[in-house]
């Protein structure tokens, strides 16, 4: 008498959580790689701290863009196998769930290089409080921005 339910949602497919997990998570993977290693470059940088600052803002907000871009693209892509990704509740509430979890473990490198960048030149201590906001900037980008572009690129349900 199941059949009978008019209010019966279908479960989510397999598939298609299984291509949404993979995107998101792989723009997540990225967008981490790609600002730590654009820290540990201006890091290894002869600049005083102000300039390979600027120099990490500049790249953060360059792959900022990318990400975003990359997200928006990727959320309306239809693969051949698996198909198209549909926006509704579950959806949206599993893009930013599989980007929270990937996010917290993926931004732990980048931030060591800024507690280490924090403290250069102190004798003791933080003397440059901005490298820590800077990752948690990146952060916020990485487990709010990121997903809320994939999510609202994600086609509607016909």
């Amino acid at each position: 008498m199941v059949d009978d339910l008019p209010l019966a949602r279908p479960r989510p497919h397999l598939r298609t959580l299984t291509l949404l997990v993979g995107r998101i998570s792989t723009i997540k993977l990225a967008y981490w790689a790609a600002l730590t290693a654009a820290e540990v470059w201006t890091g290894s940088q002869p600049l005083p701290f102000d300039e390979r600052f600027r120099a990490s803002l500049g790249l953060a907000a360059a792959t900022t863009l990318l990400a975003c871009a990359w997200a928006a693209w990727s959320a309306r892509a239809t693969d051949v196998r698996l198909g198209a990704l549909e926006r509704s509740l579950p959806t949206v509430a599993t893009t930013f769930i599989a980007a929270s979890v990937v996010a917290t473990p993926a931004s732990l490198p980048l931030l060591f290089v800024e507690v280490q960048r924090a403290g250069q030149g102190c004798a003791r201590g933080i003397c440059h409080p901005e490298a820590v906001w800077y990752w948690v900037a990146a952060m916020a980008v990485g487990t709010l921005l990121i997903p809320l572009v994939f999510a609202f690129r994600m086609r509607r349900r016909t």
